[in-house]
């Protein structure tokens, strides 16, 4: 018996493959399907399912694509409907493979359709759960994602701790638990950075599966929800529905653009610039409105939140060698329309004698230095408001990087503007946006808090505990 977790940690999400007797299963693959055909051609193994735990709203799971390629079935749990070729199974149904046998525990709560995957050892015995988003470590799916018709998010909490009561409790404490994600994912609200666990660890340690009643479970879990990325929804519906094969998104976005046809891409199309270089390279220089997400951080799920339109073309810029990687990282999220990238990167478009633009980037020493000198000058903090409520610096407001279009009302254009986050990805990602909505004074803040506070402690004040 094989059984393998392919963590992937820009999105931190949990894949699985398993395999007995030549035979194999993968679970919630993520849209590339090269990593699982590899394995099971390595061991001679043929795919045989690939389960889904439910529609997928943070990536666009591989399914599709792996069963085409494979011949293998798509399996569903009890209530899912879908525009493409899937067996829908029943609550308790088995499925073989090779000598194991996976179980289908129906778990709604996260959504209707949320199922559990109990696998079975060559002897019969319960030997991990694949939980999906109903069960994660130190934490639940948040169940505020599928609300339809009269169905309200209290309504699917309460069917989510009905899941956990009479599916996934009664199930015996030496079971593995591998979740469908961990630390850093929308999908719950206080998911630990393990990506396994033991199910009687988290009977003892999980707050979801301690609450002493319905209403008190419901409470908790829906306390101190935050919005929901804006390209959930979208996610959701392609997982639902169906999408283009990866092959084809692929092809059309690893086109090569010198500078003039990359400049003639860009206003033919009203595509995107999006820089994905990190940040001290960024703010050196340049190409005018281009946005920077880079790709050292959690990139596609920020690109989810700050391009809503997965319809919109992107052009690309790149460091050399991470041209593809970087568009099948946006296809995970459901960004197919990339119309190709910037041939040689950045340092190209400078050859090219083309114009150029840059943001002032500071030192937190040297920003201590010009707040002494002008107190008063706006300081924006792009932080969470759970990172902002804590620790902040005094007199600085909290725009959130994921709101900050709807608040630029708020800045002011003349005089500089100091912007920072908790360590200078967020804050430069918020500079270009500014920057290409024609704010030119912004001053990037390097390092941001931490660094502030390593400065000049005393200009940081305590706030409100972070919930």
């Amino acid at each position: 018996m094989i059984v393998e977790q392919l963590y992937t940690g820009c999105l931190a999400q949990g894949a699985y493959y398993i395999e007995s007797e030549g035979e194999a299963a993968v679970i919630d693959p993520l849209r590339e399907t090269g990593p699982y055909m590899r394995k099971a051609e390595q061991a001679g193994a043929q795919i045989r399912y690939v389960f889904e735990t439910h529609f997928h709203a943070d990536f666009v799971s591989g399914h599709i694509d792996l069963a085409r390629k494979t011949g293998a079935t798509i399996v569903y749990g009890p209530n899912a409907k879908t525009g493409y070729e899937a067996y829908v199974a029943r609550d308790g149904e088995e499925f073989n493979v090779g000598k194991l046998r996976i179980r289908v525990l129906h778990t709604p709560g996260h959504t209707l359709e949320s199922t559990t995957y109990l696998l079975l050892d060559e002897t019969g015995r319960p030997h991990a759960i694949f939980t999906g988003d109903t069960l994660f470590i130190g934490d639940v799916g948040r169940p505020d994602l599928a609300i339809k018709g009269d169905l309200t998010e209290q309504d699917l909490a309460g069917m989510l701790y009905d899941s956990l009561q009479t599916k996934i409790i009664p199930l015996p404490d030496d079971l593995i638990v591998y979740p469908a994600h961990g630390a850093g994912s929308a999908c719950g609200k206080n998911m630990s950075k393990e990506t396994t666990d033991t199910l009687g660890n988290q009977k003892r340690f999980n707050y979801a599966l301690q609450a002493r009643s319905k209403e008190e479970f419901v409470t908790q879990v829906l306390d101190g929800l935050t919005q929901a990325p804006l390209y959930f929804a979208q996610n959701a519906r392609l997982n639902k529905e169906g999408y283009e094969s990866i092959d084809q998104v692929m092809q059309r976005g690893s086109q090569s653009l010198g500078p003039d046809a990359f400049e003639a891409a860009v206003n033919g199309t009203g595509a995107l610039m999006l820089d994905v270089r990190e940040a001290a390279e960024f703010t050196a220089g340049f190409i005018p409105n281009a946005i920077n997400i880079g790709l050292n951080g959690q990139f596609a799920p920020w690109v989810g939140a700050l391009i809503p339109d997965l319809e919109q073309p992107i052009a690309l810029i790149t460091p050399v060698g991470k041209e593809e990687e970087t568009v099948l990282r946006l296809a995970r999220v459901g960004y197919d329309n990339c119309v190709g990238y910037l041939e040689g990167g950045f340092a190209s478009w400078q050859l090219a004698g083309k114009e150029i633009d840059t943001v002032e980037s500071i030192s937190a020493e040297e920003f201590v230095q010009r707040h002494a000198q002008n107190p008063a000058a706006p300081v924006v903090d792009v932080r969470k408001p759970v990172e902002f409520g804590p620790e902040h610096l005094a007199g600085a407001e909290n725009l959130p990087l994921d709101t900050l279009n709807d608040y630029m009302a708020a800045i002011p254009r003349t005089g500089p503007v100091y912007v920072h986050c908790a360590g200078g990805y967020r804050s430069m990602v918020a500079n270009s946006i500014l920057k290409a909505r024609g704010f030119d004074n912004v001053v990037n803040v390097e390092g941001g808090i931490a660094a502030i506070k390593k400065a000049a402690p005393t200009l940081i004040e305590a706030g409100e505990p972070a919930h």
